[in-house]
């Protein structure tokens, strides 16, 4: 079983009595390995060794701190095949999801290595003769990032690039339901010769290491991918402070099947969005409305696609369409949702139950009909692989159900209209929308929700200027 320490100050270190995080592999139910369940005392030593190395990191050129990133993607790829074998065992993710998140973890590190020379400040036009206004854009400091479960390796690296490339020192928390790809990579790290103190990465609960994080005087930014309940919470810990915070919280994704539809593409795609790991993924579709015209058709490819979706181990040959759930927990809430919406007239076309399987945590593919907007099952995050379907009547209609929703992460249409799918983008409430394709998103775009889903955002320019700030010097001569 592996063990491991926190990573601290350029060290890998552990304290006299720290207790210890056991991590369950979903698939067989044995803990598979064990990280520390650290508190206020590592957050301190973290933020302190950032602290203490963040001035002489921001004072470097941009291309030097780029360097950092460079070496990070070069040690990702010396074992891209291990870590994601890791990285599907921690979570039953299929193997060749696991190996596009580390694949793409270590591309990332590579773009933002590319902004060095890029982002730039501005010279403004001022009121006076014989002045500039010049705007330069610094690093905010020393940043919180913590990070999620469902793909704790990508999500650790869109917040510890950007942040290093910037000028900033980074502590991160993975998640401790799935932190040992993330621990895998601060071993990484230890054995690069990095600046000590620009990246820490420290594990425990959210209760106690995460708000220590979020609540220290230390923090000047608290980046959290998760829950909304843990955004709120992080938004209190940071407000005596008034430390700037980026949340990428949940999401609850409309997609619209207008009567024109390809509809086998759109099948196809919102399958995709749907069942990609298991459903566990806060830009997937959460919600179909379909037009009344073709919603049986549509729902009949819908049934015929999900109960196609081979279900099995990450490691099983050949690689399954989709696992098992992260835990038992997230099982028991899909299970009670879909009960409740049962109870209340719902029709479950396809699956509607766990899946028949001796270990893991497995559900199986469903889709939901006889629907209304006001259900729990349209209106809160599902987070597996359950699909309510609802009808509209016209297009304003279906926007109108579509924004009717407290999240505003991403959204999708599927349409040949160009006009239409235009007006769509503008009238959509949401931080993306993606149209005739899955919900998946660009490391160059800006993944950025609005409402409930989350304040600021990651990737591209903008996810970059998350982690700046703005100094304005009025220079007469």
């Amino acid at each position: 079983m592996r063990t491991y320490k926190q990573f601290i100050n350029g060290e890998l270190v552990s304290r006299p009595g720290e207790g210890m995080i056991d991590v369950e592999n979903p698939s067989s139910g044995q803990i598979m390995a064990q990280v520390p369940d650290g508190g206020a005392e590592d957050a301190q030593a973290a933020l302190e060794a950032a602290r203490a190395a963040q001035d002489a990191w921001a004072a470097l050129p941009a291309p030097t701190r780029a360097t950092a990133l460079k070496k990070l993607a070069e040690g990702i790829r010396g074992r891209r095949t291990e870590l994601a074998a890791i990285l599907a065992e921690e979570q039953a993710k299929t193997l060749p999801l696991a190996q596009v998140e580390v694949d793409f973890t270590a591309e990332y590190f590579d773009y933002y290595a590319g902004w060095a020379r890029i982002y730039e400040g501005e010279i403004i036009q001022s009121d006076r003769p014989r002045e500039n206004i010049l705007l330069y854009r610094q690093p905010i400091g020393v940043v919180a990032g913590i990070c999620p479960w469902n793909f704790p390796l990508f999500v650790t690296a869109r917040k510890v690039a950007p942040s290093l490339l910037a000028g900033c020192a980074v502590v991160v928390k993975p998640s401790s339901v799935a932190p040992v790809t993330v621990m895998e990579f601060a071993k990484i790290a230890a054995g690069l010769d990095l600046p000590r103190g620009i990246l820490n990465v420290v594990t425990g609960g959210g209760a106690r290491l995460g708000e220590a994080l979020a609540k220290s005087p230390l923090t000047d930014m608290v980046s959290l991918t998760g829950s909304v309940e843990a955004g709120q919470r992080i938004i209190t810990a940071g407000a005596a402070n008034i430390t700037k915070v980026s949340l990428e919280l949940g999401g609850k994704a409309p997609a619209i099947v207008c009567a024109d539809a390809d509809l086998d593409l759109a099948a196809k795609a919102v399958t995709a969005s749907r069942v990609i790991f298991s459903g566990q993924v806060c830009n997937c579709a959460e919600r179909v409305y379909v037009h009344e015209s073709i919603a049986d058709a549509f729902a009949e490819k819908l049934v015929r696609a999900f109960e196609a979706v081979r279900l099995g181990d990450p490691f099983d040959e050949p690689a399954p369409d989709m696992c098992s759930q992260i835990n038992a927990e997230q099982l028991a809430k899909i299970e009670g949702m879909v009960r409740r919406a049962r109870a209340d007239g719902v029709e479950a076309v396809t699956g509607g139950a766990p899946a028949d399987r001796k270990t893991g945590y497995f559900y199986m593919p469903t889709l939901l009909r006889n629907c209304r907007q006001d259900m729990e099952i349209v209106r809160k995050e599902i987070f597996g692989p359950v699909l309510p379907m609802l009808t509209f009547r016209d297009f304003d209609e279906a926007i109108a159900l579509a924004n009717d929703c407290e999240y505003g992460l991403t959204s999708s249409i599927y349409t040949r209209n160009v006009s239409l799918a235009m007006e769509a983008v503008n009238r959509l409430k949401f931080g993306e929308t993606y149209v005739n394709r899955e919900n998946f998103e660009g490391m160059q775009g800006f993944h950025a929700g609005w409402r409930k889903s989350g304040i600021g955002g990651a990737d591209g320019k903008h996810g970059l200027l998350e982690y700046l700030q703005t100094h304005v010097a009025y220079i007469q001569y």
